[in-house]
């Protein structure tokens, strides 16, 4: 099953809210909304992709867990990025200062921001080119880091501020940087899962 894309007519454009309680009603759809209004449906995940996905957020998880730098994110979090769309990367991560800086409401609802890290991972509904245009959004919405993995080709593609992507072919591992300083992500229990 691939990713359907529902087309909205102006008349019917989605506040927050409307899309909150809409995703809420269809809590078995994972839903994104694009900043041109259109609502994406997502499919489950198979499994080798859930598994790996499991790894990524595992991974993270530890190395926030040991330096608390920031608070940590799974694919079921939505980010209203600055240009209007709502979107849910499969890995993600903010500073704890901004972190902090959200009232207690903001951090009930779909985050007000977009995230400092985000992973998305190529499954097998995946049309790379739409992911590459995720990516993109989030660079130009502030992403610091961002990483598109496709297990399927072993390959890597690296979004930094203001550079080129960086395109990886069968790394071992990858390194968080500055934004992450310290975290070194394992690529083998990915590629190999």
């Amino acid at each position: 099953m691939n990713t359907l894309t529902l087309n909205l007519p102006p008349v019917l454009k989605l506040s927050d809210e409307d899309f909150e309680q809409l995703a809420v009603a269809n809590s078995n759809l994972r839903l994104e909304l694009t900043a041109k209004g259109e609502l994406i449906i997502m499919p489950p995940t198979g499994g080798e992709t859930g598994e790996r996905n499991f790894e990524l957020d595992g991974q993270l998880w530890f190395w926030n867990r040991q330096n608390r730098l920031g608070k940590a994110f799974d694919s079921s979090t939505g980010f209203r990025l600055p240009n209007g769309a709502t979107r849910s990367p499969d890995v993600a991560w903010i500073t704890m200062e901004r972190w902090e800086a959200l009232t207690a409401a903001e951090r009930k609802k779909y985050l007000p921001l977009c995230p400092d890290f985000a992973v998305e991972l190529v499954s097998e509904t995946d049309e790379v080119a739409d992911v590459r245009e995720k990516m993109q959004e989030y660079l130009q919405n502030g992403l610091r880091l961002g990483w598109l993995i496709n297990p399927k080709v072993r390959q890597v593609e690296i979004y930094r501020v203001n550079r080129e992507v960086e395109i990886l072919e069968s790394p071992t591992s990858l390194s968080g940087e500055d934004v992450l300083p310290g975290f070194v992500l394992d690529l083998q229990p990915i590629f190999d899962g």
